[in-house]
């Protein structure tokens, strides 16, 4: 029987509180992921292409916004109808020799990007800390490892939610700054395209950083520790969802996206409002984006700014490390899962303390840390594609999706996504020999 036809434990109601809280939890898991991919790399590009560009750029949120939600939607189905995370899948599917090129360029992905937020973090806090970037790096990477040892699936969840309404910070930011509505308008609805080597790089670290890898995974496995989170445990419990569930998950992911998108289109409006109009085109760290907008756009927008940055980052950095984690115990076989104890599945802890300690460690190799967020973001850029080419070839496979493959609509937006990534990362290499 194919895996979407299994019968489904009766669901929730839907009326009454009981309906609310599966309302909520449904709306917060859309919402963590929206903030994720928001972290502090994004924060980082986002703030880059602003000061370089000004508002030339802002047309890449409404652009990027319907392909987040047909990459996180297709993971989000993929993790709900075979109840199993994405590298679980393609490992059962594909060949070594498919298999291990893409966990490798994941794992690296995911690993740059958080040792970039680890910095990022670390510059925006020493706006109010006086202390050294080493330290600091330090103090974060073992906060985070503690949360993840120590702390439920419940708690982790729930820690997220509020941490992500740190990001309405940006919105207040860019509001203060008080941009110019006709230039806002003209950079929103007019798209804007440069055939020059800094566009380029800064277009792929946008589009690689808001199509981040490490939501796929995270999105697929987390649908499943919802799963296990409601009491079914075993592989043939998870496998399966009916419509009215996808339904949910595609209002959950289209909040969460939206959330997002508007975030992004914020940060790009704040630095490109102030720093590029004063001519600071050239952004060395957070902090500096932080206080450059202090006398441009007063005190209270340089702080939240900082603030941003520092919330966000111990929602991403767990995000990306569990993410990598979830990846490679998946490819060799072992036990992964947020519900089970450091005892009961301790490869999978070990792994994730292993990779935030690999973060943290490249922090002290002396790269730039704005510089790094932006690089982050184009590794995500080159890496994201062949990813999302397998999500896209497992979803529409009858063997394990069952009757809930794709639709039409949803196939060609998602084909148009991996298309715009191909030719963006391809455009990227031609400028290198021009």
């Amino acid at each position: 029987m194919p895996q979407a036809e299994r019968a489904e434990e009766p669901s929730e109601p839907t009326t009454g509180s009981s309906g609310h809280r599966r309302f909520a939890r449904a709306v917060g898991l859309g919402v963590v992921t929206g903030a994720a991919d928001d972290d502090c790399s994004a924060i980082g590009t986002y703030a880059s292409a602003g000061a370089q560009f000004g508002t030339a750029l802002l047309w890449t949120a409404p652009v990027t916004f319907p392909m987040m939600f047909a990459v996180v939607y297709l993971s989000s189905k993929l993790g709900q109808v075979s109840g199993k995370g994405l590298f679980h899948v393609i490992r059962e599917i594909y060949p070594g020799w498919i298999l291990w090129p893409t966990l490798i360029g994941v794992l690296i992905g995911n690993t740059i990007e958080a040792a970039a937020d680890l910095g990022g973090m670390a510059a925006a806090l020493q706006l109010f800390i006086p202390i050294a970037t080493p330290i600091i790096v330090v103090i974060i990477a073992a906060m985070i490892v503690a949360l993840q040892l120590c702390g439920s699936y419940e708690l982790i969840r729930n820690i997220f939610r509020w941490l992500a309404l740190a990001l309405f910070a940006y919105v207040a930011s860019a509001l203060l700054a008080r941009p110019d509505p006709w230039e806002v308008l003209r950079g929103t609805l007019v798209p804007t395209i440069h055939f020059s080597r800094d566009f380029l790089s800064i277009l792929v670290a946008i589009i690689g950083t808001s199509l981040s890898a490490y939501l796929y995974t995270w999105q697929s496995n987390v649908e499943v520790e919802e799963k296990i989170a409601q009491g079914r445990v075993k592989l043939r419990e998870r496998q399966g969802s009916s419509e009215s569930d996808l339904h949910k998950s595609r209002i959950d992911i289209l909040t969460g996206m939206l959330f997002s998108n508007v975030i992004m289109y914020f940060i790009i409006l704040a630095t490109g409002a102030t720093l590029f109009k004063a001519g600071q085109t050239n952004i060395d760290s957070a902090t500096q984006a932080a206080e450059a907008l202090r006398p441009l756009a007063g005190d209270a927008a340089g702080i939240l700014f900082a603030v941003g940055i520092i919330a966000v980052g111990f929602l991403a950095i767990p995000v990306m490390t569990t993410g990598a984690a979830y990846d490679l115990c998946q490819v060799l076989g072992w036990k992964s899962s947020l519900h089970e104890k450091p005892s009961e599945a301790p490869a999978f802890y070990l792994v994730i303390t292993a990779f935030t300690a690999a973060a943290a460690c490249l922090n002290f190799l002396g790269l730039n840390p704005m510089r790094a967020l932006i690089y982050s973001g184009i590794v995500q850029g080159f890496s994201t594609p062949p990813l999302l080419l397998f999500i896209l070839m497992i979803t529409n496979n009858r063997r394990i999706m069952g009757d809930k493959v794709n639709s039409l609509p949803l196939n060609i937006l998602s084909c148009a996504t991996v298309i715009v990534i191909f030719a963006a990362s391809i455009g990227l290499v031609m400028t290198w020999f021009i």
